[in-house]
C-alpha cells in the first residue's frame, strides 16, 4: 500500500474571545422606529416589562456588525474542525450525521414542540416514536422500548433500577445484591450497578478473549440479580457461549442485559431476545446515525420483554386505532430516569436513518463494518511497534480490534498519547484509546464502521505508518507534537484548575481582578 500524505496545517488566527471584540455603537442591523399610529396602538415596549424586572443598565455584550460576527465564528470553526477529519473513533461507533436529518429535526414540527402539550397535538412526533419502537423491537426481539435514557450509561442505569424493582416485587431484593459483568464490559455497567446499590462481580478475560463459562458458574449464586455484558467486546471478540451464559444466570434466578454499544458488527445478525436476553440497549447516537456527545443530546434506547415492561419508566407511546397516546399508569414503574419522554428530536433522526437504510442496508452495513475492520487490522499489524490483544486468536474480529503501542513505547519512549497528538498534524482525528482499565499496554481501538471509504482508511493507516517511522528515527518530533495545529502542545497544567480557567465571561473577569 502506497499512500502520499498531503501537506496540512491548521488555520491559526489567534482569535480573541467575542467579548473582547466590537466597537461602541456598531450594529448588525438597525430597526426603524415604529410608525406613530402603531406606537400609539401598541404602547411602549418598556411598559410591557414590570419595573422590578428591568435592567438598570444594558447587557454587557460586544457591539459588532454582521460581517464581524460571521468572520469571528468562521475563524473559530477553522481552528476546531472536530470530527470532520478522518475519525476512526473506536469503542464507540461514530458515524456521519446526515445534514438532512439535522435539518428535519430543526423544523418547527419537532424543535418547537413541548412535551407538556396535549397528546392530540403531538400525533406526528408520537407516531415517529411508536414506529421507531417497532423497528427496534424487530432488530432485538424485545417487546417494548423506552427512549427516556439520555445515553448508554443512562440506559444501563435504567436496567439496574429495573432489576432492583423486579427482585423487590418478588421479595428477593435483599438476597439478590450482586450484578455480574466482565473486565471488558463498558464501565457504565459496573458503575450504574454500584450506583443502584448492587455489589459488582467482575470476571476476567481468559485466553479465548472472554471469561470462561466455568468462571461465570463460579460467580453465579442465589445472590445474583443480573448479568450485564456487551458482546462482542472492545477486543472485537464475540463470545460464542453467550446462550449458555444466559441459561446459567436464568437458572439461578437472575436477569440478563445486553449492552449493544457494539451492535454495528452484528446488527441484523443476532437478536437479543433470541439469544435469551431479558433486556438490551441501543445507542441511537452511535449506531443509528445520530450525533453523539458534544455533537448533540444522546439517546440510550432501552428495550425489554413484556414481562419486564411494566417496570419501564413512563410515559410510553401507545397506539389505539389510528391515534397515539402517552401512557404512564403502571404502579410498579421505576419512575422517570429523564425529563418527560427523552430527546425526541434524536428519535426523528434515528427513525429516518433506519428507514433509509432498510433491512438490506443494515445487513450490508454490518458486513462492511466487519470487513473493513479486518482489512485495517491486517495492514496495521504490518507497522513496526503495533501489536493486538490476544495475538494467538486467529479468527476474524468484529467491528473493532484492540491494538497496542506497547512495543513502540518500549523501543522509543513514544507513548500512545504522543501518537494521538501527532496524528492531528496530518489532518486526521486522533484515535480513542480504550476504556479503563487498560488490559493491554498503550492501547488504541479504531473503528471504521461502514461509512469510511477504503481510501480514507488507507490514508489513516499511512499516517500511523509515518508516525511509527518518526518514533524510531526522530522520537522528539512525536513527543513534542502537535506542530501543525492552531494550538501546540499544552503544558502540564490541569485544564480543571479553577484558579486559571473560566467558562463564562463573568467568571473570567472576576478571576482577572
Amino acid at each position: 500500500m502506497s499512500v502520499q500524505l498531503r501537506r496540512y496545517h491548521a488555520a491559526v488566527w489567534d482569535e480573541p474571545v467575542v467579548m473582547e471584540m466590537g466597537v461602541r455603537g456598531r450594529r448588525g442591523c438597525h430597526f426603524p422606529a415604529a410608525e406613530a399610529d402603531v406606537a400609539a396602538a401598541a404602547g411602549s415596549a418598556e411598559a410591557l416589562v414590570p419595573p422590578s424586572m428591568r435592567r438598570p443598565s444594558g447587557p454587557e455584550l460586544p457591539e459588532m456588525s454582521e460581517p464581524d460576527v460571521l468572520r469571528h465564528y468562521l475563524h473559530l470553526s477553522q481552528q476546531t474542525l472536530g470530527m470532520m477529519g478522518i475519525s476512526l473513533f473506536g469503542t464507540c461507533t461514530m458515524k456521519y450525521n446526515p445534514r438532512l436529518t439535522e435539518s428535519l429535526a430543526a423544523r418547527p414540527w419537532i424543535a418547537d414542540l413541548h412535551p407538556g402539550q396535549d397528546p392530540s397535538t403531538l400525533q406526528g412526533a408520537l407516531e415517529i416514536a411508536h414506529n421507531l419502537n417497532e423497528l427496534l423491537c424487530e432488530l432485538s426481539g424485545m417487546d417494548q422500548f423506552t427512549f427516556q435514557p439520555a445515553g448508554g450509561a443512562d440506559a444501563a442505569y435504567a436496567h439496574a433500577c429495573l432489576t432492583r424493582a423486579y427482585h423487590a416485587g418478588r421479595g428477593e431484593l435483599e438476597q439478590r445484591n450482586q450484578i455480574i459483568t466482565s473486565i471488558q464490559a463498558h464501565p457504565c455497567n459496573p458503575a450504574t450497578s454500584a450506583a443502584a446499590g448492587f455489589e459488582v462481580v467482575t470476571l476476567m478475560l481468559e485466553p479465548d478473549g472472554y471469561p470462561s463459562l466455568d468462571a461465570l458458574k463460579a460467580a453465579v449464586s442465589e445472590r445474583t440479580a443480573a448479568l450485564m455484558i456487551n458482546n462482542p467486546d472492545d477486543m472485537g471478540i464475540y463470545n460464542p457461549n453467550i446462550r449458555e451464559w444466559i441459561r446459567v444466570v436464568h437458572d439461578a434466578g437472575g436477569l440478563c442485559f445486553y449492552d449493544h454499544a457494539n451492535f454495528n458488527g452484528v446488527m441484523s445478525k443476532v437478536r437479543a431476545r433470541e439469544l435469551g436476553f431479558d433486556a438490551c440497549m441501543f445507542m441511537l447516537h452511535k449506531t443509528f446515525g445520530v450525533a453523539k456527545g458534544g455533537g448533540g443530546p444522546a439517546v440510550g434506547a432501552y428495550g425489554c420483554t413484556a414481562e419486564l415492561a411494566r417496570y419501564l419508566p413512563g410515559p410510553i407511546v401507545r397506539k389505539a386505532g389510528d391515534r397515539f397516546d402517552l401512557v404512564d399508569d403502571s404502579p410498579v414503574s421505576i419512575g422517570r430516569v429523564r425529563e418527560y419522554w427523552g430527546n425526541v428530536h434524536q428519535l426523528a433522526k434515528a427513525y429516518a436513518w433506519t428507514r433509509a437504510m432498510g433491512a438490506e442496508g443494515i445487513a450490508e452495513a454490518s458486513d462492511m463494518s466487519v470487513l473493513i475492520n479486518n482489512y485495517m487490522e491486517r495492514e496495521l499489524l504490518k507497522i513496526r511497534g503495533i501489536t493486538r490483544s490476544h495475538p494467538d486468536i486467529g479468527s476474524w474480529r468484529m467491528e473493532m480490534t484492540r491494538f497496542s503501542l506497547g512495543q513502540l513505547y518500549e523501543d522509543t519512549g513514544v507513548s500512545v498519547m504522543d501518537v494521538q497528538n501527532r496524528m492531528v498534524d496530518f489532518g486526521v482525528d486522533a484515535f480513542w484509546l480504550s476504556h479503563e482499565p487498560w488490559v493491554v499496554p498503550q492501547p488504541f481501538t479504531p473503528e471504521a464502521g461502514e461509512m469510511w471509504s477504503k481510501e480514507d482508511v488507507d490514508y489513516w493507516i499511512a499516517v500511523l505508518q509515518q508516525i511509527s517511522d518518526e518514533a524510531y528515527s526522530n522520537p522528539e518530533i512525536v513527543k513534542t507534537a502537535p506542530h501543525n495545529q492552531a494550538i501546540h502542545k499544552l503544558g502540564p497544567e490541569s485544564l480543571d484548575e479553577p484558579g486559571r480557567w473560566a467558562m463564562t465571561w463573568r467568571a473570567y473577569k472576576k478571576k482577572q481582578t
